[in-house]
């Protein structure tokens, strides 16, 4: 028994004290706001705290202009337009459909029966439209998972309701695997066996094999705090990763797999500068530079590479990855905390200091 105590005692321990020694390696000092030995990311042009974007992972201008549009005059024909004109098998339809959901959804929290009216106004004005179908498919997933509790009957039944409308959502736009995406998710909190779950993923895969935000929701079900294992989700990762063709980002799936399965309390020395994690890593890495600048996903990967080389303590790179998402926190690892910008300018705080007490500064960081 007494073994036992001392176990629990470690590692309470190292949970409070493992963030600080993590702070103070490799010479970077904590010191209080203001004063002239602090790092300062403003130096290096970056978007102050209160003014980063925690609703998209990267820009998407046409889609910040529509919501605008959407929210200020509670009108839904922009983003019917919008999602009419992106092209069905890409990235970006389904990065969409999500942001309209996600606005509809935190327009509901803070208005309690009023807020998300255009979306429930655009499903019965125009209850054809194939937009409106996934969008309000996503919008009663993420509900569910907002303001339900997994396994109760309220959040079951949210759920069950969003399935009956993934399937009209495919049944008006056949080509689209943006439905069955979403019910991913739905799989997931509904606990769908393997081979329901498997049906769903054939009808992803015939639409778009290579869809990288399709992989990164199916990993969530196949890792072992949900319905599969480490090994499953390590395997699903590597598979996908190996016949994936030259530029395409599921290169950099392994390191999701690493990601949902990281210990909550780290008590190995030298962890993040493990062969998995640094194997993983590198594949993130080598997925981001043959990946094209376009690419919708790409700021996906580049958000979650920074918390691993942040860990790693590779200040330079972490900030090579900072110049190019800073702005916008609206992908994991930030989403996971109730308050992504905070926990994304501590990350990137830590970097600046870390490249600064190791000879950089903002003239040496090429833009």
């Amino acid at each position: 028994m007494e073994i036992l105590w001392f176990l629990l005692a470690l590692c309470m321990f190292a949970a409070v004290l493992g963030p600080v020694m993590f702070r103070r390696r490799g010479g970077i000092r904590q010191v209080a706001p203001g004063s002239p030995d602090a790092a300062d990311p403003a130096a290096y042009g970056f978007v102050r705290q209160e003014e980063l974007d925690v609703r998209m992972p990267g820009p998407d201008q046409d889609l910040l202009d529509v919501l605008d549009v959407v929210q200020a005059t509670q009108n839904w024909r922009a983003a019917s337009q919008l999602l009419a004109g992106t092209p069905k098998d890409g990235e970006l339809r389904w990065q969409r459909v999500q942001a309209f959901a996600g606005a509809a959804s935190l327009e509901l929290v803070r208005r309690p029966g009023e807020g998300g009216a255009w979306l429930r106004n655009w499903r019965s004005e125009a209850p054809k439209d194939a937009g409106a179908a996934a969008v309000h498919a996503e919008f009663l997933v993420q509900q569910a998972w907002r303001t339900g509790t997994v396994g109760t009957d309220d959040f079951r039944v949210i759920l069950e309701e969003a399935r009956t409308v993934c399937g009209e959502a495919a049944l008006l736009a056949p080509g689209d695997p943006v439905p069955y995406i979403v019910e991913l998710a739905v799989a997931r909190g509904l606990g769908y066996s393997h081979e329901q779950f498997d049906q769903v993923w054939a009808k992803i895969i015939d639409r778009a094999p290579g869809h990288m935000g399709a992989h990164i929701a199916a990993l969530h079900f196949w890792c072992e705090k949900w319905h599969g294992s480490r090994e499953e989700a390590e395997r699903f990762a590597t598979t996908a990763a190996a016949r994936a063709p030259r530029g395409s980002l599921l290169a950099a799936l392994p390191l999701f797999a690493v990601y949902e399965h990281l210990p909550e309390v780290n008590l190995v020395q030298g962890f993040y500068q493990g062969l998995v994690v640094t194997k993983a890593v590198e594949g993130a890495m080598f997925a981001v530079h043959a990946a094209r600048p376009d690419d919708p996903m790409l700021a996906h990967v580049r958000h979650l590479l920074v918390l691993f080389l942040v860990r790693m303590e590779r200040w330079s790179e972490a900030m090579h990855q900072f110049v190019h998402i800073d702005g916008h926190v609206g992908a994991l690892p930030w989403t996971q905390n109730p308050d992504p910008a905070a926990e994304y300018t501590v990350y990137r705080a830590l970097a600046v200091a870390g490249y600064e007490a190791n000879g950089g500064n903002p003239a040496t960081l090429p833009h």
